[in-house]
Protein backbone atom coordinates (compact mmCIF):
# COMPACT_ATOMS: atom_id res chain seq x y z
CA UNK A 1 0.00 0.00 0.00
CA UNK A 2 1.37 3.11 -1.46
CA UNK A 3 0.96 6.54 0.94
CA UNK A 4 0.40 10.08 -1.49
CA UNK A 5 1.99 12.82 0.48
CA UNK A 6 -0.59 15.41 1.10
CA UNK A 7 -0.38 18.71 -0.85
CA UNK A 8 0.77 21.89 1.24
CA UNK A 9 -1.91 24.21 2.19
CA UNK A 10 -2.88 26.40 -1.00
CA UNK A 11 -3.18 29.89 1.13
CA UNK A 12 -0.08 30.30 3.30
CA UNK A 13 -0.03 32.54 6.55
CA UNK A 14 3.06 35.35 5.63
CA UNK A 15 4.43 37.07 8.60
CA UNK A 16 3.36 40.33 8.99
CA UNK A 17 6.14 43.50 8.64
CA UNK A 18 6.73 44.68 12.08
CA UNK A 19 4.96 47.52 13.10
CA UNK A 20 6.39 50.62 13.81
CA UNK A 21 6.33 50.81 17.54
CA UNK A 22 8.11 47.32 17.53
CA UNK A 23 10.89 48.61 15.56
CA UNK A 24 10.94 52.50 17.64
CA UNK A 25 13.84 52.84 20.40
CA UNK A 26 11.63 53.13 23.33
CA UNK A 27 13.85 55.01 25.09
CA UNK A 28 13.57 57.72 22.32
CA UNK A 29 9.74 57.35 22.34
CA UNK A 30 9.72 57.75 26.36
CA UNK A 31 12.17 60.60 26.53
CA UNK A 32 9.99 62.58 24.03
CA UNK A 33 6.75 62.36 25.93
CA UNK A 34 8.81 63.11 28.99
CA UNK A 35 10.19 66.56 26.93
CA UNK A 36 6.50 67.30 25.83
CA UNK A 37 5.29 66.95 29.46
CA UNK A 38 7.90 69.24 30.75
CA UNK A 39 7.55 71.98 28.24
CA UNK A 40 3.91 71.80 29.12
CA UNK A 41 4.36 72.19 32.46
CA UNK A 42 6.59 75.71 32.26
CA UNK A 43 4.23 76.83 29.33
CA UNK A 44 1.78 76.41 32.28
CA UNK A 45 3.82 77.87 34.73
CA UNK A 46 4.97 80.86 32.83
CA UNK A 47 3.21 81.90 30.00
CA UNK A 48 6.58 83.34 27.80
CA UNK A 49 7.57 79.98 27.69
CA UNK A 50 5.59 79.89 24.44
CA UNK A 51 6.61 83.06 22.83
CA UNK A 52 8.43 83.22 20.12
CA UNK A 53 11.36 84.96 21.13
CA UNK A 54 11.72 82.43 24.02
CA UNK A 55 11.46 79.60 21.73
CA UNK A 56 14.46 81.62 19.51
CA UNK A 57 16.53 81.88 22.29
CA UNK A 58 16.07 78.52 23.14
CA UNK A 59 16.88 77.09 20.27
CA UNK A 60 20.42 79.37 20.87
CA UNK A 61 21.71 77.93 23.67
CA UNK A 62 20.55 73.83 23.05
CA UNK A 63 22.71 74.78 19.61
CA UNK A 64 26.17 73.94 20.47
CA UNK A 65 25.12 70.76 22.89
CA UNK A 66 23.20 69.72 19.89
CA UNK A 67 25.57 69.85 17.39
CA UNK A 68 28.75 68.30 19.57
CA UNK A 69 25.67 66.04 20.67
CA UNK A 70 25.19 64.77 17.05
CA UNK A 71 28.76 63.61 16.79
CA UNK A 72 29.13 62.45 20.37
CA UNK A 73 25.90 60.22 19.31
CA UNK A 74 28.87 58.41 17.12
CA UNK A 75 31.48 57.89 19.43
CA UNK A 76 29.37 56.44 21.67
CA UNK A 77 27.41 53.93 19.62
CA UNK A 78 31.27 52.78 18.63
CA UNK A 79 31.89 52.00 22.56
CA UNK A 80 33.98 55.19 22.61
CA UNK A 81 33.40 58.18 24.59
CA UNK A 82 35.08 61.49 24.41
CA UNK A 83 35.45 63.73 27.58
CA UNK A 84 37.35 66.42 26.59
CA UNK A 85 34.90 68.38 24.05
CA UNK A 86 34.28 70.73 26.65
CA UNK A 87 37.97 71.61 26.99
CA UNK A 88 38.08 71.32 22.74
CA UNK A 89 35.06 74.33 22.80
CA UNK A 90 37.37 76.34 25.43
CA UNK A 91 40.75 76.08 23.33
CA UNK A 92 39.02 77.26 19.95
CA UNK A 93 37.40 79.67 21.15
CA UNK A 94 39.82 81.41 23.03
CA UNK A 95 42.53 80.97 20.48
CA UNK A 96 40.04 82.54 17.42
CA UNK A 97 39.58 85.25 19.66
CA UNK A 98 43.14 85.75 20.19
CA UNK A 99 43.70 85.28 16.74
CA UNK A 100 41.14 87.88 15.81
CA UNK A 101 43.32 90.51 18.06
CA UNK A 102 46.52 89.79 16.04
CA UNK A 103 44.60 90.89 12.66
CA UNK A 104 43.94 87.69 10.99
CA UNK A 105 40.77 87.79 9.07
CA UNK A 106 37.98 86.49 10.21
CA UNK A 107 37.90 83.90 7.26
CA UNK A 108 41.15 82.53 7.79
CA UNK A 109 40.31 82.21 11.79
CA UNK A 110 37.24 80.66 10.85
CA UNK A 111 38.90 77.68 8.60
CA UNK A 112 41.60 77.65 11.30
CA UNK A 113 39.13 76.92 14.22
CA UNK A 114 37.78 73.96 12.77
CA UNK A 115 40.97 72.98 11.79
CA UNK A 116 42.28 72.98 15.32
CA UNK A 117 38.62 71.14 16.55
CA UNK A 118 39.83 68.56 14.26
CA UNK A 119 43.55 68.10 14.96
CA UNK A 120 42.68 67.58 18.88
CA UNK A 121 39.99 65.07 17.73
CA UNK A 122 42.12 63.01 15.79
CA UNK A 123 45.10 63.19 18.38
CA UNK A 124 42.37 61.71 20.75
CA UNK A 125 41.48 59.04 17.99
CA UNK A 126 45.17 57.89 17.27
CA UNK A 127 46.03 57.62 20.94
CA UNK A 128 42.71 55.53 21.61
CA UNK A 129 42.58 53.58 18.12
CA UNK A 130 46.03 52.98 17.16
CA UNK A 131 47.53 53.07 20.56
CA UNK A 132 45.11 51.07 22.70
CA UNK A 133 44.47 53.56 24.86
CA UNK A 134 41.13 53.06 26.36
CA UNK A 135 39.15 56.54 24.87
CA UNK A 136 38.13 57.15 28.30
CA UNK A 137 42.07 57.23 29.74
CA UNK A 138 42.69 59.40 26.45
CA UNK A 139 40.26 62.01 26.92
CA UNK A 140 40.10 62.29 30.33
CA UNK A 141 44.11 63.36 29.59
CA UNK A 142 43.67 65.52 26.74
CA UNK A 143 40.47 67.05 28.76
CA UNK A 144 43.34 68.48 31.26
CA UNK A 145 45.93 68.87 28.45
CA UNK A 146 43.51 71.25 26.11
CA UNK A 147 42.35 73.31 28.52
CA UNK A 148 45.71 73.97 29.99
CA UNK A 149 47.21 74.77 26.73
CA UNK A 150 44.24 77.96 26.78
CA UNK A 151 44.71 79.11 29.81
CA UNK A 152 48.25 79.27 29.01
CA UNK A 153 48.13 81.15 26.10
CA UNK A 154 45.18 83.38 27.57
CA UNK A 155 46.96 83.64 31.53
CA UNK A 156 43.10 82.88 32.17
CA UNK A 157 41.84 86.48 30.92
CA UNK A 158 38.60 86.71 28.27
CA UNK A 159 40.10 87.80 24.68
CA UNK A 160 37.25 90.48 23.51
CA UNK A 161 36.40 90.28 19.90
CA UNK A 162 35.54 93.39 17.75
CA UNK A 163 32.04 93.94 16.95
CA UNK A 164 32.74 94.87 13.67
CA UNK A 165 34.47 92.15 12.21
CA UNK A 166 32.66 89.24 10.31
CA UNK A 167 33.63 86.94 13.25
CA UNK A 168 31.60 88.49 15.77
CA UNK A 169 28.75 89.57 12.97
CA UNK A 170 28.27 86.12 12.94
CA UNK A 171 27.20 85.56 16.45
CA UNK A 172 24.36 88.24 16.17
CA UNK A 173 23.31 86.96 12.56
CA UNK A 174 19.45 85.71 12.57
CA UNK A 175 16.60 84.30 9.86
CA UNK A 176 13.39 83.55 10.01
CA UNK A 177 14.11 84.64 13.68
CA UNK A 178 16.62 82.06 14.84
CA UNK A 179 20.38 82.53 14.67
CA UNK A 180 22.68 81.07 12.67
CA UNK A 181 23.70 78.32 15.28
CA UNK A 182 20.22 77.12 15.59
CA UNK A 183 20.28 76.94 11.33
CA UNK A 184 24.14 75.21 11.50
CA UNK A 185 22.67 73.15 14.63
CA UNK A 186 20.01 71.76 12.30
CA UNK A 187 22.57 71.50 9.61
CA UNK A 188 24.57 69.01 11.27
CA UNK A 189 21.22 66.50 13.01
CA UNK A 190 21.06 66.11 9.22
CA UNK A 191 23.93 65.30 8.09
CA UNK A 192 24.29 63.10 11.36
CA UNK A 193 20.83 60.93 10.57
CA UNK A 194 22.47 60.64 6.69
CA UNK A 195 25.89 59.51 8.38
CA UNK A 196 24.20 57.07 10.80
CA UNK A 197 21.41 55.41 8.85
CA UNK A 198 22.20 55.62 4.94
CA UNK A 199 26.02 55.06 4.93
CA UNK A 200 28.60 52.73 5.41
CA UNK A 201 30.43 54.71 7.87
CA UNK A 202 27.81 54.91 10.33
CA UNK A 203 26.83 50.78 9.55
CA UNK A 204 30.28 50.45 10.83
CA UNK A 205 29.80 52.63 13.47
CA UNK A 206 27.20 50.48 15.07
CA UNK A 207 28.79 47.14 13.99
CA UNK A 208 31.87 48.36 15.94
CA UNK A 209 29.92 49.17 19.01
CA UNK A 210 27.87 46.08 19.24
CA UNK A 211 30.53 43.16 17.98
CA UNK A 212 33.93 44.98 17.37
CA UNK A 213 35.62 41.27 16.11
CA UNK A 214 32.89 40.77 13.53
CA UNK A 215 33.42 43.53 11.62
CA UNK A 216 36.92 43.46 11.97
CA UNK A 217 36.91 40.04 10.18
CA UNK A 218 34.75 41.24 7.20
CA UNK A 219 37.84 43.20 6.33
CA UNK A 220 36.78 46.80 7.91
CA UNK A 221 39.54 48.91 9.36
CA UNK A 222 38.09 49.11 12.70
CA UNK A 223 41.02 51.52 13.67
CA UNK A 224 40.41 54.20 11.16
CA UNK A 225 36.57 54.15 11.71
CA UNK A 226 36.91 55.01 15.57
CA UNK A 227 39.35 57.57 14.74
CA UNK A 228 37.24 59.14 12.69
CA UNK A 229 34.77 59.55 15.14
CA UNK A 230 36.84 60.80 17.73
CA UNK A 231 37.83 63.22 14.90
CA UNK A 232 33.88 64.47 14.14
CA UNK A 233 34.02 65.14 17.63
CA UNK A 234 36.68 67.23 17.84
CA UNK A 235 35.75 69.08 14.63
CA UNK A 236 32.03 69.65 16.16
CA UNK A 237 33.76 70.99 19.24
CA UNK A 238 35.99 73.43 17.20
CA UNK A 239 32.24 74.31 15.51
CA UNK A 240 30.72 74.94 18.89
CA UNK A 241 33.66 77.05 19.86
CA UNK A 242 33.82 79.28 16.95
CA UNK A 243 29.81 79.73 17.88
CA UNK A 244 30.09 80.40 21.52
CA UNK A 245 33.07 82.94 21.06
CA UNK A 246 30.90 84.91 18.20
CA UNK A 247 27.79 85.02 19.81
CA UNK A 248 29.39 86.23 23.55
CA UNK A 249 31.98 88.58 21.46
CA UNK A 250 34.61 87.18 23.31
CA UNK A 251 36.91 83.65 23.92
CA UNK A 252 37.66 82.55 26.97
CA UNK A 253 39.59 79.65 28.14
CA UNK A 254 37.29 78.88 31.28
CA UNK A 255 34.31 78.42 29.14
CA UNK A 256 32.18 75.19 28.79
CA UNK A 257 33.07 74.12 32.07
CA UNK A 258 31.09 70.96 32.41
CA UNK A 259 30.03 70.67 28.70
CA UNK A 260 30.74 67.42 27.89
CA UNK A 261 28.85 66.23 31.01
CA UNK A 262 26.00 67.96 29.72
CA UNK A 263 26.56 66.51 25.91
CA UNK A 264 26.81 62.80 27.33
CA UNK A 265 23.80 63.33 29.24
CA UNK A 266 21.82 64.60 26.03
CA UNK A 267 23.08 61.38 24.14
CA UNK A 268 22.43 58.95 26.46
CA UNK A 269 19.03 60.66 27.32
CA UNK A 270 18.21 60.23 23.70
CA UNK A 271 18.07 56.52 23.39
CA UNK A 272 21.96 55.64 22.34
CA UNK A 273 23.16 53.01 24.79
CA UNK A 274 26.20 53.77 26.82
CA UNK A 275 27.80 50.54 25.87
CA UNK A 276 27.73 51.28 22.38
CA UNK A 277 26.16 49.61 19.78
CA UNK A 278 22.94 51.45 19.22
CA UNK A 279 22.39 55.06 18.34
CA UNK A 280 19.86 57.53 17.88
CA UNK A 281 20.40 61.23 16.20
CA UNK A 282 17.11 61.69 16.63
CA UNK A 283 17.05 61.15 20.44
CA UNK A 284 20.50 63.12 20.97
CA UNK A 285 18.61 65.87 19.32
CA UNK A 286 15.14 65.35 22.11
CA UNK A 287 17.86 64.47 24.72
CA UNK A 288 19.41 68.33 24.00
CA UNK A 289 16.26 69.99 23.71
CA UNK A 290 15.00 68.44 26.99
CA UNK A 291 18.06 69.39 29.05
CA UNK A 292 17.71 73.07 27.14
CA UNK A 293 14.12 73.32 27.78
CA UNK A 294 14.55 72.40 31.95
CA UNK A 295 17.72 75.32 32.11
CA UNK A 296 15.36 77.79 30.10
CA UNK A 297 12.31 76.92 32.27
CA UNK A 298 13.86 77.12 35.57
CA UNK A 299 15.29 80.55 35.18
CA UNK A 300 11.79 81.78 33.58
CA UNK A 301 9.75 80.62 36.09
CA UNK A 302 12.48 82.38 38.45
CA UNK A 303 14.33 79.93 40.46
CA UNK A 304 17.67 80.82 42.12
CA UNK A 305 20.35 80.25 39.99
CA UNK A 306 22.06 78.10 43.22
CA UNK A 307 19.44 76.23 42.89
CA UNK A 308 19.21 75.34 39.76
CA UNK A 309 22.03 72.92 39.18
CA UNK A 310 20.31 71.14 42.14
CA UNK A 311 17.19 71.03 40.58
CA UNK A 312 18.07 70.12 37.02
CA UNK A 313 20.52 67.41 38.14
CA UNK A 314 17.83 65.48 40.29
CA UNK A 315 15.24 66.35 36.99
CA UNK A 316 17.85 64.27 34.79
CA UNK A 317 18.58 61.24 37.55
CA UNK A 318 14.34 60.90 37.39
CA UNK A 319 14.74 61.03 33.68
CA UNK A 320 17.27 58.91 33.36
CA UNK A 321 15.46 56.40 35.83
CA UNK A 322 12.57 56.40 33.67
CA UNK A 323 14.81 55.90 30.82
CA UNK A 324 15.95 52.67 32.11
CA UNK A 325 12.84 51.33 32.46
CA UNK A 326 11.73 52.65 29.21
CA UNK A 327 10.73 49.47 28.30
CA UNK A 328 8.17 48.18 30.91
CA UNK A 329 7.12 52.42 30.24
CA UNK A 330 6.36 51.62 26.83
CA UNK A 331 4.94 48.07 27.15
CA UNK A 332 2.02 50.10 29.43
CA UNK A 333 1.73 52.62 26.82
CA UNK A 334 1.29 50.15 24.00
CA UNK A 335 -1.35 48.13 26.28
CA UNK A 336 -2.99 51.58 27.17
CA UNK A 337 -3.28 52.58 23.26
CA UNK A 338 -4.56 48.76 22.11
CA UNK A 339 -1.29 48.76 19.78
CA UNK A 340 0.21 45.48 18.79
CA UNK A 341 3.98 44.49 18.09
Amino acid sequence: MTTTAQPAPATAQLARPPSWWARANKATVVMAVVTFVVGVVFAVADPNFLSFANISNLATQVAPALIVGVAMTFVITAGQIDLSVGSIVAFVSATCAQLLVAGWDSSVVLVAGLLMGLGWGLVNGWFAAYQGIPAFIVTLATLSVVRGFALLQTEGFSVPIESWTFFARLGGARWLGFSISAWIAVAVTIVGLVLLHRTRFGQYVVGIGANEESVRRAGVDVRRVKMLALGFSGLAAGVAGILIAARLGSGSANSAQGFELTVIAAVVLGGTSLLGGRGTVVGTLIGAVLTGVIANGLTLVGVSPFLTPIITGCVLILVIWINLRSAGVAELVRRLTGRSS
